[in-house]
């Protein structure tokens, strides 16, 4: 049997990038995924690569209403629901928090951190009566900080506290909920960001240079280790904020 087999999952921000990865790896290993994102087009082309039937909702995880509309379409496709991961989020603008207006520390609050009080609220009852599972990408920043990037080191940091309330809050529910904490990883707006840098080379190698293991890697191995979060292997894991960085974290080097 598959890793997540007839598991349904859905998620946010699936079109592309380290979401299109999970969505490809979690269809891979037997699951059910139902892709929620703004880019409803780019949905669907992922949606139609997946190795199993799934579902491409447009969804804006700021806004309650449509989060709960994407919830009740997946639950009247598949009848059940095994697992939220909360993957959708925005990381501009990369400001001090002196030069951060309020229009955008609001939205970039209300992707990152409200988006998983509206998804909580539209599928808790379900996730309660498949004893499933939850799981937030936040951002090796929310434990080491960044520079000139306040306000979305405010939110990943944030996610990241809001994990372990969750898991503590949802335990006694049979609910997991943990998190999974990239560095760098080479998606499409990762790649235009190097471009747009006054030496791409330069960057590109520092990028390579800052994890331990010696390259900045594809979006895949955060999908493998989203996979087994979510699977019954991980089964006695909640409350993990897991790194999968390449040892990004470990240190100061030469």
């Amino acid at each position: 049997m598959e890793l997540l087999q007839d598991q349904v999952i859905f998620l946010t921000g699936g079109a592309q990038g380290i979401g299109q990865a999970c969505a490809l790896a979690y269809a891979q290993a037997g699951a059910h995924v139902v892709i929620a994102d703004l880019n409803i087009d780019v949905a669907q082309q992922t949606r139609d690569a997946l190795a199993t039937s799934g579902l491409a909702v447009s969804c804006d995880v700021s806004d309650a209403a449509s989060v709960q509309a994407a919830i009740t379409t997946t639950l009247a496709t598949f009848g059940h629901l095994d697992a939220v991961h909360n993957n959708a989020g925005v990381s501009s603008p990369s400001k001090s928090l002196h030069e951060t207006t309020l229009e955008e520390w609001d939205y970039l609050l209300r992707v990152n951190l409200t988006s998983v009080l509206h998804t909580t609220r539209a599928a808790v009852a379900a996730l309660e009566a498949s004893r499933g599972c939850i799981l937030n990408t936040a951002s090796m920043v929310g434990l080491l900080g960044q520079e000139n990037h306040a306000a979305y080191v405010a939110t990943k940091g944030g996610l990241i506290a809001l994990t372990k309330a969750m898991a503590l809050d949802y335990a006694a529910a049979g609910i997991r909920v943990n998190a999974i904490c990239p560095a760098a990883v080479w998606t499409p707006l990762l790649r235009q960001w190097v471009t747009e840098q006054p030496d791409p080379v330069a960057m590109e190698a520092s990028l390579a240079h800052m994890h331990p293991l010696g390259y900045c890697p594809n979006p895949d191995v955060i999908a493998d280790a989203a996979t087994f979060l979510l699977s019954a292997k991980a089964r006695f894991i909640t409350g993990c904020i897991l790194p999968v960085s390449g040892g990004a974290e470990l240190g100061y080097r030469r």
